[in-house]
């Protein structure tokens, strides 16, 4: 297995209906800007009250990317 460099990014996603679909969510919109995401980490859970239940949940991830090496970098003519 070749080494890799990775670049790690934070991202915070939020959702009204799970945790889940916070970092999907977060990781879904990142995918269509970054290539390579590898891997995260979540850092932090919180969220808001409304009415005495949860009104958001809010998710701060660590996310990790490959640095590509010039080879790999496709440039269009």
């Amino acid at each position: 297995m070749p080494d890799h460099t990775y670049k790690i990014i934070d991202l915070v996603g939020s959702s009204s209906e799970s945790i889940e679909d916070a970092i999907n969510g977060a990781l879904g919109r990142a995918s269509e800007t970054i290539s390579h995401l590898d891997w995260f980490q979540v850092k932090e859970i919180r969220g808001t009250v409304s009415d005495g239940h949860v009104g958001w949940y809010q998710v701060t991830l660590g996310v990790g990317f490959q640095v590509l090496k010039p080879g790999d970098v496709h440039r269009e003519a």
